[in-house]
């Protein structure tokens, strides 16, 4: 980030995970630590409806490049990250306190459930979304 707050860049990183005291991210078959204050996107972002057109453009490249791929991701960092890189946009970031957890495998359920339990037991999130 800037000092407007504005996104400088953004790197994608899957295979996060504690590791002993450490934040780990996996990248081929190397393994790199991640410091604890290192802030990070949870792929909650707004984006303009003129911006479209381009991430089209770049969605078409992807789909060449990787559309025979069952497990090519087309990632939202990705588009972000070019828009900041070619001049076509800026992004605001728009920092939080609130404690992340991922959500990307069945075997997060469990860990995910607790969260989410305790956020509701604290009163910082309702037990119901929606009421029937």
């Amino acid at each position: 980030m800037d000092a407007a707050d504005n996104l400088v860049s953004i790197a994608e990183r899957t295979k996060i995970y504690r590791d002993g005291d450490k934040i780990t991210y996996e990248e081929g078959d190397q393994k790199f630590e991640v410091p604890f204050d290192s802030k990070v996107s949870m792929n909650f972002w707004g984006f303009d409806a003129s911006v479209f057109g381009y991430i089209g453009k770049i969605f078409d490249t992807f789909l060449k490049e990787q559309g025979a791929n069952p497990k090519a991701e087309f990632f939202i960092p990705i588009i972000g990250d070019k828009l900041i890189q070619e001049g076509k946009g800026n992004i605001k970031v728009i920092p939080t306190s609130a404690q992340w957890f991922g959500v990307t495998y069945k075997e997060d359920a469990p860990g995910v459930q607790a969260s989410l339990n305790a956020l509701i037991e604290k009163g910082e999130y309702p037990s119901s979304l929606w009421n029937k």
